[in-house]
């Protein structure tokens, strides 16, 4: 049985989701050391579908730009919070497929060509999407007054009542 990479992978979906809701809920222009907050979705959305599986053997998706995953590099493409989040569910079931191939014995594995484990690579994706959803959600915190709903995988439910904590 493989309850390593189903616990990795109802957090991963967990994860997910509060990114999903961190988009559904901040100000895309707000600035963040003078770049728009959109420009860290993407960073963090590309981020995941590149260093969650191999950063060494990766191709870029069409849509991309060269330098636009750092979002203080000059860019002469704006993405939609559409455009984003379509990205993010592609990423999404990209992640949730691989995790479904793993086995828990291959989570010490190192990728082709890579230095880090396949544990430390999701590890590092976990730590790097919650870095930025906590960035986003405290840009929204702050000029809503209110706090983006926050779930776990045995805390679902807690977005049917909408975005933001009652």
């Amino acid at each position: 049985m493989n309850e390593l990479c189903e616990m990795i992978k109802k957090q991963t979906d967990a994860n997910f989701l509060n990114l999903i809701t961190a988009i559904k809920t901040y100000d895309r222009n707000a600035q963040v050391c003078g770049t728009p907050a959109w420009r860290f979705v993407y960073h963090t959305i590309h981020s995941a579908d590149k260093w969650f599986f191999n950063p060494y053997i990766y191709d870029e998706p069409e849509f991309h730009e060269e330098g636009m995953d750092n979002p203080y590099a000059p860019c002469s493409t704006e993405f939609s919070d559409e455009q984003l989040l379509d990205y993010l569910d592609r990423v999404r079931r990209k992640t949730a497929d691989y995790l479904g191939s793993l086995t828990d014995d291959r989570l010490g594995e190192y990728p082709e060509n890579c230095d880090m484990t396949r544990l430390e690579l999701i590890l590092m994706q976990f730590r790097h999407i919650s870095t930025h959803i906590g960035m986003l959600n405290g840009l929204t915190t702050e000029k809503t007054g209110k706090f983006p709903v926050y779930v776990t995988p045995y805390s679902l439910d807690r977005l049917k009542n909408g975005w933001f904590d009652p």
